[in-house]
């Protein structure tokens, strides 16, 4: 995820902010086994990468937040580990 924000660092060279790089990559990050089946149609198979690739959007903007060690040891220390 880090090297995906980074890569949207440069989205005045390669026009990949965020939201690009959100939707490409969200149906890999964020594979659902329910869209790939037979019982969704198109339009909710639609609708589900669309919230997949919000989410990954989400990540990608606050990903020192979320993935720094602070937020480890927080996390660790309030799981009683």
């Amino acid at each position: 995820m880090r090297h995906l924000a980074r890569l949207a660092d440069y989205c005045s060279i390669t026009n990949m902010h965020t939201k690009n790089l959100a939707i490409v990559w969200a149906p890999n990050l964020l594979r659902s086994k329910q869209i790939e089946s037979a019982c969704f149609s198109g339009t909710a198979a639609f609708m589900e990468v669309r919230i997949q690739s919000v989410v990954v959007e989400f990540i990608l903007n606050h990903v020192d937040v979320l993935f720094s060690s602070k937020l480890s040891s927080v996390i660790r220390d309030g799981a009683g580990v």
